[in-house]
C-alpha cells in the first residue's frame, strides 16, 4: 500500500452520515419478532426532514419502495447496515459486561445511537467524534430525543484527514489510559491510507485489553480490478464523486493489525452476519459483498 499526501474533500463523506440511522428507524416498522435490531431513539434523532419522510414509510407500500431503491443502489445495502450494527452492539456489551473496557471511543459516530439507548453502556465513559457538521446535528437530534446530552457522553468534533486524532481526543478530556472500545463503522473507505495509517498509529498506543470493531470496503473494489456487478455504485463513489478512497485486501487483515500491534479476532463476511442476523427472522434479504466486519483486541 502506498501513502499519499493528497488531500480530500469530506463535506461528500458528512452527508452519508444519517442514511444507516434511517435504515435502522425504519427496520423498526418490522414486527419485533423480525426485526433484526431493535432501536427506539433512531427516529428521534435524525434531523426534521428524515423523520417526517419517516413517518410517510408507515405505509407498507412506500415502505417496500424504499427497501427496493437502497438495493438499486448497492446490493444488500439494507442487510448489510442493520446486521453490522447489530454485532458491534453485541461486541460491546460483551466487553462491557465482561469488564474487559472501561471506556467507549467512536470515530465517525455519524447517527448511531449505542452508547444513548443500550442499559449495559448507560454509565460508560464514551467519546463520539465525527466532522463538524455531523456533530452539530447529532448535538440537535440527542437533544431533540432526549432533552440533553448525557453527562458521559463527549460529542468532539475533527477533521479526520488533516487533525491528529490523539491530541483532539485528548483536549475532549479522553487521556487514552483505560481499556477501550474502539468503533470505527464505516469510515477507512472515506479516508487516505495516510490517515487510515495515521490512526492506526494512534491507535498502537492503546492500551492492552482494548478492543476495536471496524468495517472495510474491499481494496479490489476500491482498485476497479473486481466490481462484484456493482459497476453503477462503483462509478459514482469511486469515480464520479470521490468519495471512496481505500481498501484492505482480506488476506493482508490480520498482518496489518500486527504491525500496529493488535490481535485480528474476526474478520467476518456480510454474508456471515446476515446468515448470523437476518436469516434467523425468517427474512430472505441479500448480502453486500464488497465490505466486511473485523473485531480485533490490542495485544
Amino acid at each position: 500500500m502506498t501513502q499519499t499526501n493528497e488531500t480530500f474533500d469530506t463535506s461528500r463523506a458528512a452527508k452519508t452520515g444519517s442514511g444507516p440511522t434511517f435504515l435502522v428507524a425504519m427496520e423498526q416498522y418490522e414486527p419485533p419478532a423480525q426485526r433484526i435490531i431493535d432501536d427506539d431513539l433512531a427516529a428521534k434523532i435524525l434531523p426534521g426532514g428524515q423523520r417526517f419522510f419517516l413517518r410517510l414509510l408507515g405505509i407498507p407500500l412506500l415502505r417496500n419502495w424504499m427497501n427496493n431503491l437502497s438495493e438499486k443502489q448497492i446490493t444488500g445495502a439494507s442487510s448489510a447496515f442493520l446486521c453490522r450494527k447489530r454485532y458491534i452492539d453485541e461486541t460491546i456489551v460483551a466487553a462491557v459486561e465482561n469488564e474487559s473496557v472501561t471506556a467507549i471511543v467512536n470515530l465517525g459516530a455519524a447517527f448511531d445511537t449505542r452508547v444513548y439507548r443500550l442499559p449495559a453502556l448507560a454509565s460508560i465513559p464514551a467519546w463520539e467524534v465525527d466532522q463538524p457538521v455531523n456533530i452539530e446535528a447529532k448535538q440537535k437530534g440527542v437533544r431533540n430525543a432526549l432533552g440533553a446530552i448525557p453527562s458521559h457522553i463527549m460529542l468532539v468534533p475533527i477533521n479526520f484527514m488533516t487533525q491528529d486524532l490523539g491530541e483532539v481526543l485528548n483536549e475532549h478530556g479522553y487521556a487514552g489510559e483505560d481499556k477501550t472500545f474502539f468503533i470505527w463503522e464505516a469510515v477507512s473507505q472515506y479516508l487516505t491510507e495516510t490517515a487510515v495509517r495515521q490512526t492506526f498509529h494512534y491507535l498502537s498506543q492503546a492500551p492492552t485489553g482494548s478492543q476495536i470493531t471496524f468495517t472495510y470496503v474491499l481494496k479490489d473494489f476500491i482498485d476497479g480490478k473486481n466490481l462484484y456487478g456493482e459497476e453503477k455504485f462503483y462509478e459514482r463513489t469511486v469515480v464520479k464523486d470521490k468519495i471512496w478512497h481505500f481498501g484492505f485486501d482480506p488476506a493482508e487483515v490480520a498482518e496489518f493489525l500486527n504491525d500496529y500491534g493488535w490481535r485480528l479476532i474476526e474478520d467476518l463476511s456480510y454474508e456471515e452476519l446476515n446468515n448470523r442476523y437476518a436469516k434467523p427472522t425468517g427474512r430472505n434479504l441479500p448480502s453486500m459483498v464488497i465490505e466486511r466486519m473485523v473485531y480485533a483486541e490490542k495485544i
